[in-house]
């Protein structure tokens, strides 16, 4: 009795809720409104039966989902069926006096979720055929793979090809799997190349990649990878979107952090738009991560409220296949109306469904509160694009397609068509399997569609870029095209003036690791980081590098020489003591009036060559010392000037010679004097010694070793003239190269060796007494000569360029001016100021005594 009880209650209130439905709403429609709409552009799978009937017959089949919440892009892609559909039935060179006709059948996958598919699946796709019932002749199935995937086995049964006109998927191109399905859209097999190709035009390094965990994001990666390498171009990250709801959610935060913290503000995407992928995105629109995002067409969605899924301050880049647009689809969408494809009963479903037109309660055709400018108020509101998508433009393909490979078929098997009473054709859909894989035609715009994709097609992208222009208004701007078949620097064509990058001055933002090289610098690479990453260091002494992010730095040439930024190479200046510098021509004065003082001393001491002071220390030996200083000056100007052969050849020849034959000189002369001035009592060997003037023997016997030593120097390895660029920068140093250091040294030192033997003899002879004793005079020119030469050697080394001839030119007259001061310039201030002093009452005795030695 309780039962019985309970139930009548059930009852009662459940038919009291119909009393209230009925009141509020019509009965033509037992459906209460859904207020929720889907905002945007998600997509809803949508099957396309095709069959045909004799005659032009108009399509009435929109009636079908006319109950159901259709998207903009689905009802987008049911126009453009409608209107490839009418192109062909009006053209009178495609399947004359037969139409195409299309039955819809949308949302099949929640139909599927909810009842498996076991309430309609005689409906949708029969494995035979009643009397009356309708033969389909092919699938269109789209744009959502899945539901291809679900179908596929159940057109194998039935023998019925099908067509995929949704975006490539590897996995339904399998031939086990599937083997009467077709797809129309092409492989994105140059797609990272494009990506990558704009890459670097605008000057990025540093990108990230987020793609789904999936055979074809996979594949995706690995030629991403392969033209970044080949590009220069580093992924900063992988973020790989796993299709797994709770793995995917335990990496929720793996996948935020890998975008955020990256300094890569460049972000790839690739991947199926139906899975955890959106998710991804959709959760981060909410936070809006500021990114350049690089993608494909089927990215560019609008979500809720309409904001797009990749929003951006900088805006999203996308491609899609190249597509021309077709003549009269703008006003065909401009003037479709759901009356022409519908009939009374389903128009008013559609207007009550969709903008609250009221019904009458007797009459279910009669509507009130409606008008055409609501429908076009609804279109606008949605976004409803007047030109073609990608999907859409391979669904129209897809029906011309289907319209050749009938025809074909036709042509070729006229004998085994079937009519039903003069209204409908049918035949085997078996049939049109051949026909479909080999079909390939022109479009009405002239485009070439082959659905047999093993062949190389020609690929050509275009690419948007797509930014936030006003609140809930886009602006979709084509920037560039790729066409994989030019050659190569020409498949990227940009308009950059058509980007608009919401920063100043319309620059593009920048995404790199590392800052560029300027010129000046080149790149050192950071250890264990990609070759994006790197330091600047400059670039070293006489190298350069003119461009930016150069790896390596360029030498310049041996007369060349860098300039201080180490930007471009220099022409050296050629360098050279010359006579016009004022070094050089200073030595050059110099060593001019040094020569004409000592040829005025030789004057001097040839007019009073009779005196006490000129015969004093042999007259003879004077004469000769200050003839050796006369060429010792004037060797000093091989040094000036530019050099040759003969001029190198000479400065060391000619210095040593004249040289040697000047320390000889004193050396003899110190020797005399010893002999004179030391031996009191000297023995008949030794007034033999100084009576034949065998001490004068020094000169030429000393001055021949040393032209011995030269003769050698110049037969083994003479000077010569080299040019060194290397000693100071700018200048190219043209000098004398010594040729043998070793006898360059041997040559001075044998110099050195007589200079000290002089002037050893001369210190220890300094105190002889006499008043025309010449040994102290002697002593320190001879230390004056050693001091300059043994300050020489230092000095010369440590000099660089023309100085290094400079301090030799100093050497040499400094040395042979301290001999003619040292030795000369007390016996002319004697003969010349003090000549009373040449008349002293012991000269007598002293003349007798010197009179021997001459």
């Amino acid at each position: 009795m309780i039962k019985m009880f309970s139930f009548m209650v059930v009852f009662l209130v459940l038919k009291l809720s119909l009393v209230l439905c009925s009141s509020i709403d019509t009965r033509c429609f037992w459906r209460l409104k859904n207020k929720k709409y889907w905002d945007g552009d998600k997509d809803i799978d949508c099957l396309f039966l095709i069959y045909t009937k004799f005659g032009h017959v108009k399509n009435e089949q929109f009636s079908g989902n006319l109950d159901k919440r259709l998207t903009t892009k689905n009802i987008h892609l049911i126009l453009t069926l409608y209107f490839a559909l009418e192109e062909i039935n009006m053209n009178p060179h495609i399947l004359p006096n037969i139409s195409l006709l299309v039955k819809i059948e949308c949302s099949l996958l929640d139909d599927w979720r909810i009842n498996s598919l076991s309430s309609k699946r005689e409906e949708y796709i029969p494995n035979y055929y009643c009397i009356n019932q309708r033969r389909y002749l092919i699938v269109l199935t789209g744009p959502m793979w899945l539901s291809s995937v679900i179908l596929g086995p159940l057109l194998y049964i039935s023998k019925r090809p099908e067509l995929f006109y949704g975006p490539f998927h590897p996995l339904l191109n399998s031939q086990e799997l599937f083997p009467y399905l077709y797809q129309m859209a092409s492989k994105d097999t140059s797609l990272a190349g494009a990506m990558v190709s704009l890459v670097v035009h605008l000057s990025w390094n540093w990108v990230g990649a987020i793609v789904s965990d999936d055979d074809p994001g996979y594949q995706f990666i690995l030629e991403l990878r392969r033209e970044m390498q080949r590009n220069h171009v580093c992924l900063a990250f992988v973020s790989i979107i796993n299709n797994d709801e709770k793995l995917f959610l335990k990496s929720s935060n793996i996948y935020y952090n890998q975008i955020t913290m990256s300094s890569a503000k460049v972000v790839i995407i690739y991947g199926d738009k139906d899975s955890h992928l959106q998710l991804n995105f959709r959760l981060w629109n909410l936070i809006n991560i500021q990114r350049i995002w690089v993608t494909t067409s089927q990215w560019d969605m609008i979500i809720n409220d309409g904001k797009f899924l990749l929003t951006s301050f900088y805006g999203t880049l996308t491609f899609s296949h190249h597509y021309s647009e077709l003549s009269g689809f703008k006003t065909f969408i401009q003037t479709a109306h759901p009356s022409n494809y519908s009939n009374e009963i389903s128009l008013a479903r559609l207007w009550w469904m969709y903008f609250n037109c009221s019904l009458s309660s007797f009459n279910c055709k009669n509507l009130h509160n409606c008008s055409t400018k609501k429908l076009l108020n609804w279109l606008f509101k949605h976004h409803f694009e007047m030109s073609l998508s990608s999907t859409s433009h391979d669904l129209y393909n897809s029906v011309y397609a289907v319209a050749h490979a009938l025809q074909q078929m036709l042509l070729q098997q006229a004998e085994s068509w079937q009519m039903d009473n003069g209204k409908e054709w049918e035949f085997d859909s078996w049939q049109m399997v051949s026909f479909l894989k080999n079909t390939h035609f022109k479009n009405p715009i002239g485009e070439k569609v082959n659905l047999n994709h093993e062949e190389e097609l020609d690929i050509e992208y275009d690419i948007h870029h797509t930014i936030d222009f006003l609140p809930n208004l886009g602006l979709k701007v084509k920037i560039g095209t790729f066409s994989k078949n030019l050659p190569h620097g020409q498949q990227l064509y940009m308009l950059k003036e058509m980007i608009e990058w919401n920063t100043d001055h319309r620059q593009s933002p920048t995404s790199i690791c590392s800052t560029p090289c300027s010129p000046g610098f080149r790149k050192s690479p950071q250890q264990g980081k990609p070759i994006c990453c790197f330091d600047c260091i400059p670039c070293p002494e006489s190298e350069i590098s003119n461009m930016t992010n150069m790896d390596q730095c360029i030498k310049c040439l041996d007369d060349q020489y860098a300039n201080p930024g180490r930007t471009h190479c220099l022409k050296k200046v050629i360098s050279f003591l010359a006579y016009e510098d004022p070094l050089g021509m200073s030595l050059a004065i110099l060593a001019l009036c040094f020569t004409a003082l000592t040829a005025l001393v030789l004057g001097i001491f040839l007019k009073h060559q009779e005196t006490p002071t000129v015969k004093a220390n042999n007259r003879s030996l004077s004469y000769v010392l200050l003839t050796s200083l006369i060429f010792c000056f004037l060797c000093s100007l091989l040094y000036i000037g530019y050099p040759n052969i003969a001029t190198c050849r000479m400065q060391q020849t000619i210095f040593a010679v004249v040289f040697t034959v000047a320390a000889s000189t004193v050396l003899a002369k110190t020797i005399i004097v010893v002999l004179a001035f030391k031996v009191t009592n000297p023995s008949r060997k030794m007034r033999w010694l100084l009576v034949s003037g065998a001490p004068k023997f020094i000169i030429p016997l000393c001055t021949m070793i040393q032209v011995i030593l030269c003769g050698i120097w110049l037969i083994t390895s003479p000077p010569f003239v080299d040019a060194d660029g290397h000693v100071e920068e700018g200048h190219v140093l043209i000098i004398c190269n010594k040729g043998s250091i070793l006898a360059f040294y041997f040559v001075l030192g044998y110099l050195g060796f007589i200079a000290t033997g002089s002037f050893i003899l001369a210190f220890l002879a300094r105190n002889l007494p006499d008043t025309f004793n010449e040994a102290k005079y002697l002593t320190f020119s001879m230390l004056v000569f050693c001091s300059v030469w043994v300050t020489f050697l230092p000095v010369y080394h440590s000099t660089k360029g023309k100085s290094m001839a400079a301090v030799e030119v100093f050497c040499i007259l400094a040395s042979s001016a301290g001999l003619l001061l040292c030795i000369f310039a007390p016996k002319c201030f004697i003969i010349l100021l003090r000549p009373d002093k040449n008349y002293f009452q012991k000269f007598q005795n002293m003349h007798s005594k010197m009179k021997n030695i001459h």
